[in-house]
């Protein structure tokens, strides 16, 4: 099998493509940076193939997925007879809320539930979702799946998530902390289980997500108990463009 993973953020899209058969392995990657502004970069790498580096005007996230899978298919770059070769596409989704705990399959009743999130992460849901559609055009029938970096939070407990703020926005405006970069925390706590082959369910530990985004997750018996971000992933560390936590009082106080 050759399954499509593809992650759509704000303004980029990153792709990689795996083969499974005889264990994991990458057959392919690329990404597209600076989507819908001037100066729009595309990187493509397959296998001993030589790297590729162009620019090209792209105007939303649609065209980058589709400009990208065209390497995969066309000319020089072609390393797949056709897209139908591609047997399944897995998402990368920042938010999921309380409503999705685990991964999914994609239908159109899931999709449609998805919108539901949009306010919850307005730079990141729209191409998230503009993702799972072109590659509905693009490769119709083929599965896909949707992977959320909320999911692996859900498993906090109410007293870690719940702000000391009226009980009524929870209950109203379903505000609380949801946490993310979860798929990475789930994979790192994971590896550090097989590296020091130990049971994972037999585990305390803290795992890292470190680069222009960070946070931390205390991990027991395998499940998420808390972790540094919130509502947002502006909470916690201090990171290359998000201030961490800082004193509320400190709006007040500079108005």
């Amino acid at each position: 099998m050759k399954i499509l993973v593809l992650n759509c953020g704000s303004s980029s899209v990153k792709f990689k493509l795996f083969k499974t058969e005889g264990g994991y392995a990458v057959l392919a990657r690329g990404e597209a940076q600076r989507i819908g502004m001037p100066g729009t970069v595309i990187r493509y790498n397959a296998g001993k193939k030589k790297d590729i580096r162009l620019e090209k005007p792209l105007g939303d996230h649609c065209a980058a997925v589709d400009f990208l899978l065209s390497l995969l298919v066309n000319g020089t770059t072609a390393i797949l007879g056709g897209l139908e070769e591609i047997s399944g596409v897995g998402h990368r989704i920042v938010h999921g809320g309380e409503y999705f705990r685990t991964s999914i399959l994609l239908d159109r009743q899931t999709r449609a539930l998805l919108e539901m999130f949009g306010d919850l992460a307005p730079l990141h849901h729209p191409p998230n979702l503009a993702g799972i559609d072109i590659c509905t055009e693009l490769l119709p029938g083929i599965p896909q799946a949707a992977v959320f970096d909320t999911a692996f939070h859900q498993t906090i407990p109410d007293f870690a998530y719940t702000y000391a703020v009226p009980y009524r926005y929870y209950e109203e405006y379903r505000i609380r902390k949801y946490g993310f970069h979860g798929i990475s925390h789930h994979y790192v706590a994971s590896r550090a289980a097989e590296i020091l082959q130990r049971d994972l369910a037999s585990l305390k530990m803290v795992t890292c997500h470190l680069g222009a985004g960070c946070s931390l997750c205390a991990v027991g018996g395998g499940k998420s108990l808390d972790t540094s971000m919130g509502f947002t992933p502006l909470a916690g560390l201090v990171m290359a463009t998000r201030s961490g936590d800082i004193d509320p009082a400190l709006v007040a106080f500079i108005a």
